[in-house]
């Protein structure tokens, strides 16, 4: 295989083409943490999900906590950044970690991969809200109502990120249109 030709060079990106295809490349092959936070409450799970605007998308986004792996520290650990970006984002600390394997986001479009973690045990240390201009929104659901809480996101105007599609999967509940 012929190595990647550079067509465009970002901070966090660069497009690449290899023989014909196109595609978005991280930089350092940079990983991302999500975290599938479930606070096992007295009345019942919940599932601590963010919104935010994305500018790629033109909307907000309903999705799982996550963030950029090794972006300030090179060779950062996956499971340090989980930790990091579920407090930072959401204001919650886990006293129970799980790895759940690596995933491709978009393979036919881009390098990325994240590392997904099961985070339980959660504690609420602050009000979370991201960093700098994020303007994230926490969201602490009951996961017997994430089907329906996604279905009145979607007729909010919000995009829901696929990885939700866990959420559902975990809740019983696909969204119906």
């Amino acid at each position: 295989m012929s190595a990647p030709e550079l067509l465009w060079e970002g901070r966090w990106l660069r497009v690449e083409r290899q023989g014909r295809w196109e595609y978005a490349a991280r930089h350092a092959s940079l990983d991302v943490a999500v975290i599938l936070a479930i606070d096992d409450a007295a009345d019942g799970p919940h599932v601590i999900l963010i919104e935010q605007p994305r500018m790629p998308l033109g909307a907000p986004c309903l999705e799982l906590p996550a963030g950029l792996v090794g972006d300030d520290l090179a060779g950062e650990d996956p499971a340090i950044a989980a930790a990091r970006e579920l407090e930072e984002e959401t204001g919650y600390r886990a006293g129970r970690w799980r790895p759940l394997g690596r995933y491709a986001s978009s393979p036919g479009l881009c390098s990325e991969t994240f590392t997904l973690f099961e985070a339980r045990a959660l504690t609420q240390v602050s009000a979370g809200g991201g960093v700098e201009d994020e303007a994230i929104i926490v969201h602490r659901v009951p996961l017997a109502e994430a089907g329906a809480f996604i279905s009145d996101a979607i007729d909010r105007g919000v995009i829901i990120d696929v990885k939700l599609l866990l959420v559902l999967a975990l809740s019983g509940g696909f969204v119906q249109t």
